[in-house]
């Protein structure tokens, strides 16, 4: 019994080594010779997740230590590199033609720094997800992915006041209007997980709206989903949806964003942004609602297009509101807070989608100028700190972001094409178009002569704004509404510069209104 058992295993154990042996051998050519940076536990079960994963995608031929302490030594009889020359020097030295960052501990710049000498020289850069984040060790393949931009931006991850957000949010009826844009759906998806009683979705556009009710019937979710197809700018309709559903929470995140559309459109500009936003926030009064979060943007600091100073005019809206308020006997209990951020990763219409859709396109990559800059954020990250902001805004509050340092246009053109495998001028070309309609070079998060407050989030800040009086501003605001609804373009932007002073209008048409 005892020699046939042995026989019968010893045969099993042959037969496998030598099928895996053989079938190695044959698709060895097709692997991709991997070096995996790190040489810690998480380094150390990526080889072996992908040493045992049939089939194969890489060849793992080395480790990298970037603390230099291992080396002459081997992991899984396989050589560690200690990083005494650059790491490109080192691939070429074990002929690998890609590298997993395996080393959590990386900060930006030392990652940056790696993917520049990968790229200079054609290596491929992937990145691996923590053990901790595995959901199947057999399938970690398919968890390492080419490294993309937003890995290279991404900063710090924020922590926020889950505690303050679910005091905040939980059992309460949440209304958040273009909901199914990238930011308000983004902001649907965070706002369930506090548990809250309902959460009322209000968007005009049908498709993109139904998109999101399917991905939301998916979920698992005790809160009531209620979604509405509705325009922002139909107060009768939006009275109607505040009366039935009695929302304690806004948040108003409907808007027209794209600058060189509102140049050209400046009446829908006014009717939504400024006169979509003055319906919600009068209703939010009139219900009594406890807080209106309203999103805005860096572009309406010194605006220099109809797109930013029409978000500016509806800033001081709500934040006169609130000062009208301090000032009435009878003052509605409704909390007005306002967030600015600036361009975010992956949003319908950003710089991000657009190059990775004309690099796939085989090019060129087109940018308005070499030395254009903009501030970025993901859009996870923006929507967590509109969330932390509206729960400890006490009304009347701007509450600015910390965004990072800014970043070159150019050099993200740059970093996308060669991040996708190709030669920048070579195989895929960048050509400059020239700035669009009331574009600016950079952005600001501040107007000339604010100031800002620190908050407890290191990444908040209250900008210090001259608030206006709200009798002369909504006087100011209803005429300029009603000459939008005659849609006379000059008429409107002339106006929205008397309402807005540091209004200055920038490689536009309008400039004229200036001299």
């Amino acid at each position: 019994m005892v020699l046939s058992f042995c026989g019968l295993f010893l045969y099993r154990v042959f037969v496998k080594q030598t099928f895996e042996h053989y079938f190695s051998k044959e698709s060895a050519h097709e692997l991709i010779r991997t070096i995996i940076y790190g040489s810690d536990a998480n380094a150390l079960s990526v080889a072996n997740a992908l040493k045992s994963e049939t089939p194969s995608r890489f060849k793992i031929v080395g480790f990298v230590d970037r603390n230099k302490q291992n080396d002459a030594k081997r992991m899984l009889d396989l050589p560690i590199l200690g990083q005494r020359k650059k790491i490109s020097i080192l691939m070429r030295s074990v002929q690998a033609e890609g590298i997993i960052l395996a080393d959590k501990s990386l900060t930006n710049k030392e990652k940056k720094s790696i993917v520049d000498q990968c790229l200079e020289n054609n290596y491929k850069v992937y990145t691996v997800p923590l053990i901790s984040d595995w959901e199947n060790q057999k399938e970690i393949s398919k968890k390492i992915k080419n490294l993309e931009i937003e890995d290279l931006l991404e900063r710090k991850p924020i922590v926020i006041d889950k505690s303050a957000i679910t005091h905040q949010l939980k059992n309460k009826t949440v209304l958040i209007t273009g909901a199914a844009g990238s930011i308000g759906s983004e902001i649907v998806r965070q706002v369930l997980n506090y548990d809250p009683k309902a959460v009322i979705l209000i968007d005009q556009a049908e498709t993109p709206l139904h998109h999101l009710c399917l991905e939301l019937q998916a979920l698992d979710t005790n809160s009531k989903i209620r979604t509405l197809i509705a325009d922002v700018r139909d107060k009768e309709v939006l009275e109607k949806i505040f009366e039935k559903h009695q929302p304690q929470i806004v948040y108003h995140a409907a808007a027209y964003k794209h600058v060189p559309l509102m140049e050209e459109n400046p009446s829908q500009a006014i009717l939504t942004n400024i006169s979509g936003t003055k319906n919600l926030a009068d209703l939010s009064c009139q219900y009594r609602v406890r807080k209106f979060i309203m999103i805005s943007t860096d572009k309406a600091v010194n605006p220099s297009n109809v797109m930013g100073a029409s978000k500016r005019i509806a800033e001081k809206y709500v934040q006169s509101l609130q000062l009208k308020d301090l000032h009435d006997e009878v003052a509605s209990p409704t909390k007005f807070i306002t967030t600015r951020f600036g361009n975010v990763l992956g949003s319908n219409g950003s710089v991000v989608p657009l190059f990775t859709k004309q690099i796939a396109e085989g090019g060129p990559v087109t940018i308005t100028h070499r030395d254009i800059i903009r501030y970025f954020m993901t859009i996870s990250e923006a929507c967590q700190l509109v969330l932390e902001a509206g729960a400890m805004g006490e009304g009347g509050e701007i509450f600015i972001f910390d965004m990072g340092k800014p970043v070159r246009i150019y050099d993200l053109a740059l970093k996308m094409i060669q991040l996708a495998g190709f030669i920048p001028e070579v195989d895929i070309k960048i050509e400059i178009i020239g700035l669009r309609p009331g574009e600016k070079l950079y952005e600001e998060l501040l107007n000339d002569t604010s100031k800002t407050l620190a908050t407890h989030h290191e990444k908040i800040m209250i900008a210090q704004e001259i608030q206006d009086e709200f009798k002369q501003l909504h006087i100011d605001i209803e005429a300029l509404i009603g000459i939008a609804n005659y849609y006379s373009d000059a008429d409107i932007v002339a106006k929205m510069k008397s309402i807005v002073p540091e209004f200055i209008s920038m490689n536009s048409t309008f400039e004229v209104l200036d001299r």
